[in-house]
């Protein structure tokens, strides 16, 4: 629900800083809207009227997505914390619980689609494209760490064979991991063939 009040004061820079103390925000996060001018008196004494100010607190695209999360696990009967991280380039929301295995997925399948789907409430709330990485139990890092060792496991085997490997379809994301795993192999490369959502990672003999 959208939170509105109506302040005033003296000018309308002081109805607005009024209004900015109650709701304990920055104006960045509000509109305003002007209801009325300040005037003057008769004789700058008498009948002065304050200035009106509308402010509308603007909705934060981070805390809409962390809402739009506890929505998901209110309904699904879960207990689950989320913990914020931010840096200049993206907002990691760490999940913490004790049932996160259903959260995760096959292969994280179920979290990608999570991710998907907060990256989408996220940006619906901004005017700058923002980035949101959902992780639990630490899956994206142990994932990565997977995929590397699997990548460097079937360029040793492409090098023995000097055959060509053909991954399952992964996302952009994991075929990006085997992809930079890869990248300044001195015997192999890789490249990817097929279309979203079964486009695959080829590793080959350079």
């Amino acid at each position: 629900m959208t939170k509105k009040i109506v302040v005033t004061g003296k000018t309308i820079d002081e109805a607005v800083n009024n209004g900015l103390q109650q709701l304990g925000t920055t104006e960045n996060r509000v509109h305003v809207n002007v209801l009325e001018q300040p005037a003057k008196g008769l004789f700058g004494l008498f009948g002065a009227k304050e200035a009106k100010v509308e402010l509308t607190l603007l909705p934060d695209a981070i805390e809409e997505a962390v809402l739009f999360l506890e929505d998901v696990f209110r309904s699904m009967k879960l207990d689950v914390r989320i913990e914020q991280k931010q840096d200049k380039e993206v907002t990691e929301l760490h999940l913490h619980g004790s049932e996160l295995g259903m959260l995760i997925g096959r292969r994280g399948q179920t979290l990608d689609a999570l991710q998907y789907l907060v990256n989408i409430v996220a940006n619906r709330y901004s005017d700058r494209h923002l980035r949101i990485v959902l992780d639990a139990e630490q899956f994206r890092e142990r994932r990565k760490k997977t995929l590397q060792e699997l990548a460097d496991r079937l360029a040793d085997r492409v090098i023995r064979t000097r055959k060509e490997v053909v991954l399952e379809p992964m996302s952009p994301q994991e075929r990006k991991i085997i992809h930079s795993q890869l990248q300044h192999h001195p015997k192999v490369r890789t490249f990817s063939r097929g279309d979203e959502p079964n486009r695959r990672v080829v590793i080959v003999l350079r």
